[in-house]
């Protein structure tokens, strides 16, 4: 397996498969033993987070109207 200049590798579809690794979902860590080996570990994260701009538009109140926001941002 080779690695890129940015020390990325692509871990194999069946290991991917078989440890339930997704794309953008799973995060995983590298462990090392007494010995000395390095293993990869899928970490186990129940709760999910929500990016917090998905909720953002939940909790601003518009009080201004769209003239005077143009307003505020040309110095009007």
């Amino acid at each position: 397996m080779r690695v890129t200049s940015k020390g990325q590798v692509t871990i194999p579809r069946e290991v991917r498969e078989n440890m339930g690794i997704m794309p953008a979902e799973t995060n995983v860590e590298f462990l090392q033993d007494a010995q000395g080996h390095w293993y990869l570990s899928k970490i186990n994260n129940p709760k999910k987070t929500t990016s917090r701009f998905r909720t953002a538009h939940k909790s601003g109140n518009i009080t201004m109207s769209t003239d005077e926001i143009m307003a505020l941002t040309r110095n009007d």
